[in-house]
């Protein structure tokens, strides 16, 4: 046909080998550099946050005005001592759970509000941290940085003026974690936390931080023995906590605690001491009395004696360690009268088993369980009150405000509208479907 125009097929051009490599390389390096320029932001954003309540630290918290604030000192063994024929106050607070990051920087305001609030008002000689300062969960905090929680966490202790010790918890130093517990155990026993009474311990003994502070009468007794004890993190290759299978307190750690028992007995004339403990994980015997307990009808028996509190988390999980290597038992055999930790957040109660306190304290978390900084009936600390002849009291003290008070001021609950039962209704990932 003259005028047919002829159609022409546009063949597809076929790129060579080399050619792809190019475009995959170009496509992998636009990649990066978006990514980089992502955490360069984000890198940005996460120090703004973190000076953000730094600065809140600086400016707004005021030190806590005591009548006589006892100091400790030195023994010729290195163990700090405080010296005291009256009542001797410890606040224990546990799962501060800091992220640190600009993803948590609101409800880290809110921790350490709650915080300064709470050590305000109870003026404690001593505030004992149960672990989970830090919580550097990158998708929820923003950051694997647990160096900056640290930080601000020493830092609103300082600019309180109160002492303070640590027991490391799981979520602290996690293996994605910036620093690891020697680096963080020595941040906090540097000179610029002089109110910071952690002590890294023996080096052949398993963790970091297992010490013991002791409070002595005028006359030189040792009237009661505070034993701080690392509890670890995972176990079974559960390295995040994936699985929770948890560790515990090890053996060559419990052997520390009978050697150092005897030697301050003998320090005592002969006197064993009354002691506490203080860690971060809840030991086996915990989940072995609840369970009687439970058995029971949610009685007491001859073995468990409920004292306060209620155990909520989700199918009343108790986060205790698989293995146990006599921890408990050398409480019962060297005269350690109660033991404190934390770690379940929604579980505060306070129970005798066997002649021993087995306590949870409340916990100030704000961060890890969804949902939970729009509550606070199970956020809160444990005052205890050690008396000269070396028995104790503790008790839990709720605290509902989300900004920092000079007097405690605890918010009416109303149970139908704010709060569907004791753990205000929080979803909390142990819940059972």
């Amino acid at each position: 046909m003259a005028n047919k125009e002829k159609k022409v097929k546009k063949e597809k051009v076929k790129k060579t080998p080399k050619q792809k490599r190019k475009i995959a390389l170009k496509v992998i390096i636009a990649i990066v550099v978006i990514i980089a320029l992502l955490a360069g932001i984000l890198a940005v954003l996460n120090v703004v946050s973190v000076k953000s309540n730094a600065a809140f630290i600086r400016d707004n918290i005021e030190a806590v005005k005591y009548e006589k604030q006892l100091n400790p000192e030195k023994d010729d063994k290195g163990r700090y001592t405080f010296v005291t024929d009256e009542d001797f106050k410890v606040l224990q607070i546990t799962d501060v759970h800091i992220g640190g990051g600009v993803l948590s920087s609101g409800k880290d305001s809110e921790a350490i509000n709650a915080v300064a609030a709470m050590v305000t008002t109870e003026k404690p000689d001593l505030v004992i941290v149960t672990g989970d300062v830090a919580y550097p969960v990158p998708y929820q905090s923003g950051t694997f940085n647990n160096i900056e929680s640290a930080k601000l966490f020493a830092s609103l202790m300082e600019k309180l003026g109160v002492y303070w010790c640590l027991g490391f918890g799981n979520h602290d130093t996690e293996l994605y974690s910036y620093a690891d517990r020697e680096k963080i155990c020595s941040l906090y026993e540097s000179k610029e936390y002089p109110h910071c009474l952690i002590q890294a311990g023996d080096k052949d003994v398993d963790g970091y931080g297992n010490y013991v502070i002791n409070i002595k009468n005028s006359k030189g007794a040792i009237t009661q023995s505070l034993f701080v004890f690392d509890s670890h993190s995972y176990v079974d290759g559960d390295y995040f906590g994936i699985r929770w299978k948890y560790d515990c307190v090890h053996k060559n750690q419990v052997d520390w605690y009978k050697k150092t028992v005897k030697e301050l007995t003998d320090e005592n004339g002969g006197v064993q001491p009354k002691s506490l403990a203080f860690f971060h994980i809840p030991p086996q015997e915990m989940a072995d009395a609840f369970a009687e307990y439970k058995k029971a009808g949610y009685k007491d028996t001859e073995n468990v004696k409920v004292k306060y509190g209620v155990i909520k988390e989700g199918g009343e999980f108790i986060g205790s360690s698989n293995y146990n290597y006599g921890l408990f038992d050398a409480f019962r055999q060297n005269g350690t009268q109660g033991a404190f930790f934390g770690h379940d957040h929604l579980n505060n109660m306070s129970l005798e088993y066997k002649g021993v306190r087995l306590t949870y304290g409340y916990s100030i978390d704000f961060l890890a369980y969804p949902g939970i900084n729009k509550y606070g009936l199970q956020r809160g600390c444990s005052p205890i009150t050690i008396k000269p002849d070396g028995t104790f009291e503790s008790t839990q003290e709720n605290y509902y405000q989300s900004k920092y008070v000079s007097v405690k001021e605890k918010a009416p609950v109303d149970l139908e509208n704010d709060m569907s039962d004791e753990t205000g209704g929080v979803e909390n990932p142990f819940a059972e479907e």
